[in-house]
Formats: C-alpha cells, sequence, structure tokens
C-alpha cells in the first residue's frame, strides 16, 4: 500500500513538473520567433516595412506565430507524458455546449463592458491602450479570418490551458477554486495585455470552471471559438464598437448577455457538482519552479506593454 502511494504522488509530482514546464516552453519560444521574424522581415523587405500599415498577409502571419509556440510545446508534453491527445477532449454530456454558448455570449458582450470601463480608467491616468491589428474582414475575407484568428487559438490555447494546465493542476488533488484562479491567471498573463487583463482573467477562470465540470475541453473550444469569431464577423460589418448600435438595442443587449451569463454561472457553481473538490493547492512548489521561467516572461512583457502604454499616452 504504501509503494502504491509513493508511486502516485511521485507520478504527480512528475506530471506538475511537466505542467509547470509546459508553461515555460509556451511562454519562451516566442522569444526567439519574434527575433528571427524581425530580422526576416528587415533583411527582405527592409527597414521601412510596416510604416504604412502592415499588409494582410503579415497580420496572419503574427497571428499564426503565436499558435507555433503553443503546437510545439503541446507535442513536446504529449510525447513526453506519454499521455494522447484525445484523453483532454473524450465526450461529454450536450448540456455543456450550450451552457459554453450562453456563458460566451454573456463574457463577450456583458464582460466586455465590464473591461471597457477599465480600460477608460488606464486612459484617465494616462494609458494608451493599444488597438488590435486585423486583416481585411469584409466580405468573403471574413472566412480565412475566422480560421485563423478564431479556430486555431481555440484549438490550441484550449488544448494548452484547460487541457493540460486545469486538468492536470486539478488531476494532482488540487482544490476547485485554486485550479480555476491560478489557470485564469496564468491565461491572463500569458497574453500580456494589460487592458485585457480582467476580461481574460474571466475567461479562463469561467473556461476551466466548464472543462472541469465537463471533463473535457470540447465546450470550452466553442466557447473560444465564439468569443473571437464573433468580434471578427461583427467588425466585417462595420460594427467593432458595441455603441455604434441604436442606445436601445444596446442596453437590451447587455440585459440579455448579463442573464445568460449570470444563469450560467450559477448552474455551473451551485447546480452542478461533478467533479467538485475542495482543497488547497498540493505539491505548489514543484510546480511553480517549472513554470517560473514563463511566470517571469510574461510578467516582463506585460509589464513593457503597461509601461509603452503610459509613455506613448
Amino acid at each position: 500500500m504504501d509503494n502504491e502511494v509513493n508511486s502516485q504522488d511521485e507520478f504527480r509530482r512528475k506530471r506538475l513538473v511537466q505542467t509547470g514546464a509546459s508553461y515555460s516552453l509556451a511562454a519562451s519560444i516566442p522569444l526567439f520567433l519574434n527575433l528571427a521574424l524581425t530580422l526576416l522581415v528587415y533583411i527582405v523587405c527592409g527597414p521601412d516595412f510596416g510604416s504604412a500599415g502592415y499588409p494582410d498577409w503579415y497580420i496572419y502571419l503574427l497571428y499564426l506565430m503565436a499558435q507555433i509556440p503553443i503546437l510545439i510545446t503541446l507535442v513536446i508534453y504529449f510525447r513526453k507524458s506519454g499521455e494522447k491527445v484525445t484523453v483532454v477532449c473524450p465526450h461529454c454530456h450536450i448540456k455543456y455546449f450550450f451552457i459554453a454558448f450562453f456563458l460566451q455570449f454573456g463574457l463577450l458582450f456583458s464582460l466586455s463592458e465590464l473591461n471597457d470601463l477599465f480600460i477608460g480608467l488606464l486612459e484617465l491616468i494616462g494609458y494608451r491602450s493599444s488597438s488590435m491589428d486585423l486583416p481585411d474582414v469584409t466580405g468573403w475575407k471574413v472566412i480565412p479570418a475566422i480560421l485563423v484568428i478564431a479556430l486555431v487559438p481555440a484549438v490550441f490555447e484550449e488544448t494548452l490551458f484547460r487541457g493540460v494546465l486545469a486538468r492536470n493542476m486539478f488531476a494532482s488533488n488540487w482544490g476547485l477554486l485554486p485550479t480555476l484562479f491560478v489557470s485564469g491567471a496564468m491565461f491572463s498573463l500569458f497574453h500580456g495585455s494589460p487592458e485585457q487583463t480582467i476580461y481574460q482573467f474571466i475567461c479562463g477562470v469561467c473556461f476551466a470552471l466548464i472543462a472541469i465540470r465537463s471533463g473535457s475541453i470540447l465546450p470550452t473550444m466553442l466557447a473560444h471559438f465564439l468569443n473571437n469569431a464573433i468580434i471578427l464577423i461583427l467588425a466585417s460589418f462595420g460594427y467593432s464598437d458595441m455603441t455604434q448600435w441604436a442606445q436601445g438595442g444596446y442596453i437590451a443587449l447587455l440585459a440579455v448577455s448579463a442573464v445568460c451569463l449570470v444563469a450560467s454561472l450559477i448552474y455551473l457553481i451551485f447546480l452542478d457538482s461533478s467533479n467538485n473538490r475542495k482543497g488547497k493547492i498540493v505539491e505548489g512548489k514543484i510546480f511553480f519552479s517549472a513554470a517560473t521561467i514563463g511566470i517571469a516572461v510574461c510578467a516582463v512583457e506585460w509589464i513593457y506593454v503597461l509601461i509603452a502604454g503610459f509613455l506613448n499616452g
């Protein structure tokens, strides 16, 4: 019995090391890829490239370059761990797909309003938020944008953050709340966007909650895809700014989305007891030691973007 317990503890420690190291790897690879891309573009296109705006092919390339480190990390993780990719995306009850849909609808509209207030506060003290570069999404051109900017990140990021990080944290006897908040914080920090910190953190927490309740990342892939795809579709119709809508329609949209968000969370938190566990972080030192490099890289990037926002304000 003691040997079996020791074996389980050793397996859990190994898995936590692999999980933390995966985060460090995914955060570190972009340093080298971005440097290589910058040098290549400088040599091929010249120093004035981008001064009049970036062409669509380069914007698409930037989005794909952001996902390549995650893909490399996932390949290494699944090879080293011996797990099959399908272990993170088994079939789950169809109700979780509906919950993911309504939850994301609520997050995208009502929560984005809260995030806009946060950005407004930053701008009051001199911060200048950076605009999101999008390729041309008018007409049929929205289709390749949806594939590259919505579908690819939904698959890769959900596999890493919910399929590897959140799943392994919870499987290592972490309590539900520590799993949700730590994985959500690491998801938000990974994106290095101060103005989107609140939104991405709450999305990360909610996605992890759905993944743990359902036992699968398939519903969260749907939610993540919808988040990005709806933004692109609205932009293709010229509605990148929700406040452009008629005031009555905008208020109605916020009200409906808030109801969807609250109702989804009430069900997931209070009515669904699937995979529920109280507790704290177990073997946290092992995990965070392996994730230290990734956390440090992401924190430096986050601080750099924040300072640049104030300097450009």
